[in-house]
This record gives C-alpha cells, sequence and structure tokens, in this order.
C-alpha cells in the first residue's frame, strides 16, 4: 500500500511539473474593463492592480538584476497595453529628439522594446515596437525569410506610446497602446495567443546592457525561435 501511495504521489508530482514547464515562457496580458489613458504610471489607476513579470537575463540567459526590468501588459478588443518599469543605472539618449514622427534607428540609443507575432505557421514575419525614456518611437515590419531580411520602418500601425523619466530614483517607464487589428487578424478574446519576446538596450559603449525576457542566445535580438508566448486572459 505504501508503495502504491508513492507511486501515487510521484506520478501527481510528475504531471504539476509538467504543468509548470509547460508554462514556461508564458506572459499574460489582462484584460482591461474599457480603454484608458496613457500614463507611463505602474502606480495608477488603470496600472496599480495589474502584477508584473520580469525581465532580467543577458542575450546568453546571464543574470542582469541591475536592470531587473518590470513589465505589465492589458488588452481589450481594439488594443494591447505595455508599460514597461526600467531601472537603469546611466543612460544614452538621443540629442534633439521628436516625439510627433518615428525615430528610425532608434535602437542605437536607450529602449524597450516589444516583437510580436500572431502567424504561427510563419514565425520569421512579425512586427517591432520601441519606445525611448524620451518619448521617442519606432514601428517595423518584420520579415526575416528574405536575404537580406526587409525590416519595413515605413510600416505604420498607429500605435501610441508614453514615457516618463525619474532622474532622481533611476527609473524611467515606456507605455505602449497597440491596435490589435494591426498585430493579429483573429477579433481579441480571452485563451487568444501571441508569439512574443521583449527587450531593452541601456547605455552607451563600452557599457552598453542588453536584456531580454527570453534569452536568444546570440547576439540578435531578431532571433522568433526564442519567442515565449503572451496569453489574453480574461482576467
Amino acid at each position: 500500500m505504501k508503495r502504491i501511495s508513492l507511486l501515487i504521489g510521484l506520478c501527481v508530482l510528475c504531471a504539476l511539473t509538467t504543468i509548470k514547464a509547460g508554462e514556461a515562457g508564458v506572459a499574460v496580458s489582462h484584460q482591461a474593463k474599457a480603454d484608458f489613458k496613457l500614463t507611463a504610471d505602474p502606480n495608477s489607476a488603470a496600472w496599480k492592480n495589474v502584477p508584473a513579470f520580469i525581465m532580467d537575463k543577458g542575450r546568453r540567459g546571464e543574470n542582469m538584476a541591475s536592470h531587473k526590468t518590470e513589465i505589465r501588459s492589458q488588452w481589450t478588443a481594439k488594443n494591447l497595453y505595455l508599460l514597461f518599469t526600467c531601472p537603469y543605472e546611466s543612460l544614452h539618449l538621443k540629442p534633439n529628439p521628436t516625439t510627433t514622427a518615428e525615430t528610425n534607428k532608434l535602437w542605437e540609443w536607450d529602449v524597450a522594446e516589444v516583437f510580436i507575432g500572431t502567424e504561427f505557421d510563419d514565425i520569421k514575419h512579425y512586427t517591432e515596437f520601441q519606445v525611448s525614456p524620451q518619448g521617442e518611437w519606432v514601428d517595423l515590419d518584420i520579415d526575416r525569410k528574405p536575404t537580406p531580411p526587409k525590416h519595413d520602418v515605413g510600416w505604420n500601425s498607429g500605435y501610441e506610446v508614453k514615457a516618463r523619466l525619474d532622474q532622481a530614483k533611476k527609473v524611467w517607464y515606456g507605455e505602449m497602446r497597440i491596435p490589435m487589428d494591426k498585430i493579429d487578424k483573429r477579433p481579441a478574446k480571452a485563451g487568444n495567443e501571441m508569439r512574443i519576446n521583449f527587450y531593452r538596450i541601456q547605455a552607451a559603449q563600452p557599457n552598453r546592457v542588453f536584456i531580454n525576457w527570453q534569452p536568444v542566445n546570440g547576439d540578435n535580438y531578431h532571433t522568433p525561435e526564442a519567442f515565449g508566448r503572451l496569453r489574453l486572459s480574461a482576467k
């Protein structure tokens, strides 16, 4: 009887371990009651009860605890919302920033980024969105199949950003509102999943820092094989 009980216990443990392991690389976006104004403030009414998931790994999985980044996500029928909380040691900002037009090659400066793909049968086609501490932005349509790959900066999603910089606390906040119909052909509903990865680039050389949610295990963030998943939740 003891042996049977032990075997049952081991089976249950294995099942639980499998379920837990199956959730690795999955982040949750929580359904909002309605669309809301961008504030770039995790303590605002829209965000204060939304749990964060953590991005604190380098490109090869090394610990980047000093740049531990919190990411929160919400969704509505029309939009996907993302909020980055980005601690930093030093800033590398573009002179003469503009927030009225997109900034090509924004990734040469400090940014938070997200790559989103919803074509599960074509993982090398996805979209890219960036926000800087100064509220600059750029969005691109990416196709990694051709040689050379296509990075279409002329594509326009109509997404919006908001940034806030707290130099006293050495943290900056970046928020995005991305139209759902620009990233997914499906109607938004609980249970939908997107292929996704999150990134930051921070500080100037030789102290440039690269942080990602799911390590790309190489030098190039454009590694769709490394994407995790974002699941739309009804809660």
